[in-house]
């Protein structure tokens, strides 16, 4: 049995891999059939605004914009709702499929039995 993941990528571009590397791998484990949540804070916040995810560039990694979109396909992509706010996001703002919720919505995910939560 795979367990459920939830991911909280908390950097843009400005730390390139580690922003890279929670895609990759919440792309990875939905493709391994887990149930995956993507949680987006910080400046990886406005990776969830069309055309963001678009422009980053990583050397020998595969486009974030189709990590995000797999994501967007078969699991959950959320906004922190005060990183949101803080980048004068709303909902209509961002890729369709995309929500923002708060930290209370983040608790309940990573306090479910058998979750496994990573953050990079």
């Amino acid at each position: 049995m795979v367990r459920p993941l939830v991911v909280k990528v908390t950097c843009g571009a400005e730390a390139a891999e580690r922003c890279n590397q929670g895609f990759t791998v919440a792309a990875a484990a939905l493709a391994a059939g887990a149930e995956v949540s993507l949680w987006l804070t910080g400046e990886a916040a406005w990776l969830a605004v069309p055309g963001r995810a678009e422009e980053f560039a990583l050397e020998l990694a595969p486009p974030l914009a189709s990590l995000r979109d797999a994501v967007l396909a078969a699991g959950r992509l959320t906004v922190c709702s005060q990183c949101a706010a803080r980048r004068g996001l709303s909902e209509a703002d961002l890729v369709p499929g995309a929500r923002i919720a708060g930290a209370a919505a983040y608790a309940e995910e990573i306090l479910r039995p058998d979750v496994q939560a990573l953050v990079y």
